[in-house]
């Protein structure tokens, strides 16, 4: 059985509850290493149900048996024919669990609902718990930090292969589709979120979605991409001119940089999150382009490629040795457009280390 098991076991224990299902994606993965996707949260290619004591279940359907048995090591797995609620009626009794805990930010109402007519039947006790196993995967082991290294390595890598052919004339779906099929060629299993690239005016849109929107020479180009390599996300924004950049252009992107830069030198193990964030502001602060920062300076990377912790500006919790987390400040003007330079660090007790071999993505 695996660590991550026993720790939740443990807190389970402590809780006095005698079980726990897990119906989240990522942290199914986490605890299982069950890779199937789920296809939207209305429709669960498995459901782990973890006892107080004991081994674990996977819980899933025909289309995922094979698959469930091939990874799921340590796993007890039980195929549903007449759904989950009909398998655990019968299985819950059976482990003598009397208190379920589930993830209420993963349910839908109308399955709590139905899960609830159950437990009334079997006079199970159910026990709402938001974050338990996210909290376990804030601090990285070393082999996960070398899983998000190797990943973000070849993020990096994709991004050199196609900046070389980006060239006026090509459009903004062109290049973001270019991106993701080289990520697949390149053995990622997918893009870790919808590829933004973004032309000029429409880069002031900090998730921008690309359109057909063609390049011109000398206009700017915002690209924030990232992949899934052995399930472990990456995340890196450059941006850059089609052409000679103006001077305004490398004022603005100095400022970013140096932004960025003040994160990173802030960054390290007891510092609040808020006041990463805020070292970072300061700095453009400084330049009248504050205003124009809107979201927060960063955050955390793992399994998903949004995770804790948020460094933000309200954020008061405090970093701890093994979080991952990205640093990517950015300037938005509306009527001009918008620079982001991002890249992803490992919080360090002495500061940080920077999982990028391209820190500062272009020549400034």
């Amino acid at each position: 059985m695996n660590n991550n098991i026993v720790k939740l076991q443990a807190y389970l224990r402590r809780r006095k509850i005698d079980g726990m299902l897990i119906t989240e994606p990522s942290n199914r993965r986490y605890l299982s290493g069950y890779t199937a996707p789920d296809h939207g949260i209305q429709e669960t290619s498995g459901v782990l149900l973890v006892p107080a004591k004991g081994a674990p279940f996977l819980l899933t359907d025909s289309r995922f048996l094979l698959q469930a048995e091939e990874e799921a090591s340590g796993y007890i797995i039980r195929q549903y024919k007449k759904g989950l609620f009909s398998l655990l009626q019968q299985i819950l009794p059976a482990l003598k669990i009397r208190s379920l805990a589930f993830e209420s930010h993963y349910f839908l109402h109308s399955s709590a609902l139905r899960m609830e007519k159950m437990a009334k039947k079997i006079k199970v006790k159910l026990v709402p718990i938001v974050g338990r196993v996210e909290q376990m995967r804030v601090i990285k082991s070393e082999e996960e930090i070398k899983g998000l290294k190797k990943s973000q390595h070849l993020n990096e890598r994709v991004f050199q292969l196609v900046y070389s052919t980006i060239e006026p004339g090509m459009s903004e779906i062109e290049i973001g589709l270019a991106m993701e099929l080289t990520m697949r060629e390149l053995g990622a299993e997918k893009p870790s979120f919808d590829t933004i690239v973004a032309f000029g005016t429409n880069a002031a849109k900090p998730h921008a979605v690309p359109t057909d929107r063609i390049l011109q020479s000398g206009e700017l180009v915002l690209i924030d991409m990232g992949l899934v390599l052995d399930g472990y996300c990456s995340d890196m924004t450059r941006t850059f001119i089609a052409g000679k950049p103006n001077e305004t252009y490398l004022e603005r992107l100095r400022v970013v940089r140096k932004a960025q830069l003040a994160g990173i030198k802030a960054l390290r193990a007891g510092v609040i999150c808020r006041d990463v964030d805020r070292a970072a502001r300061k700095v453009k602060g400084n330049t009248g382009c504050g205003d124009f920062f809107g979201h927060g300076l960063g955050g955390g990377v793992g399994l998903a490629v949004h995770e804790a912790p948020s460094l933000t500006q309200r954020s008061r919790k405090k970093l701890r040795a093994g979080m991952v987390v990205t640093i990517e400040p950015g300037i938005y003007l509306p009527e001009w457009g918008g620079i982001r330079l991002e890249n992803m660090a490992v919080v360090r007790e002495d500061g940080c280390e920077l999982l990028n071999e391209d820190v500062t993505g272009m020549d400034i």
